[in-house]
């Protein structure tokens, strides 16, 4: 496990003429907003894999999978079971979610996004409240609710800037701008 020692961090950027100093107060993110990137990243994807299925075949490497449509399984298998284990339900089996459809997947998604929904009922210290699971390739771990919430949503997010470059290269391109700052109101 790395450790980074942010006291020493700060002095060496200090030093370098970076401006960082290890106690930044940033504006609040809210967890609605992180939904919000995610559920309009999905959409689109959604809406181009409904396009192009034929995508779903193409060869992928990415987090041992063979196919975009593993990897598609991926992406909403960890959506649902950390949103499962927000709602301290059971955690559905790797292997009960399907990947054989785009319908099938985003199904996966949705019924995910669903049940994030009524966790906004809860107050600060729920919220900061850790929770011990076991993951596939980590082992057991611990980490606070809020830690958990933002994992599974910027897991997908990095995971379909990875599938966008993947497609591109297939010929598939998103038409559509994935970055945050395109979350602006419209």
């Amino acid at each position: 496990m790395i450790r980074v020692d942010h006291s020493v961090l700060s002095s060496e950027r200090r030093g370098a003429g970076m401006p960082y100093s290890g106690a930044m107060s940033l504006p609040d993110l809210h967890g609605d907003e992180l939904v919000f990137w995610v559920e309009r990243t999905s959409s689109g994807w959604r809406e181009l894999l409904e396009r192009h299925p034929q995508a779903l075949a193409l060869p992928c490497d990415i987090r041992e999978t063979r196919t975009v449509a593993e990897f598609l399984q991926h992406i909403v298998a960890v959506e649902l079971r950390y949103a499962e284990r927000l709602s301290d339900l059971p955690e559905t089996g790797y292997e009960a979610i399907p990947f054989d459809s785009v319908a099938s997947l985003y199904a996966t998604h949705d019924r995910a996004m669903r049940l994030l929904g009524p966790l906004e009922s809860h107050d600060d210290n729920w919220w900061q409240e850790r929770i011990e699971f076991a993951t596939r390739s980590g082992g057991t771990i611990g980490a606070p609710r809020k830690t958990v919430f933002v994992h599974l949503l910027m897991h997908s997010i990095r995971h379909y800037g990875q599938l966008a470059t993947l497609l591109r290269r297939h010929g598939v391109a998103p038409g559509w701008m994935m970055d945050y700052l395109d979350m602006r109101p419209k």
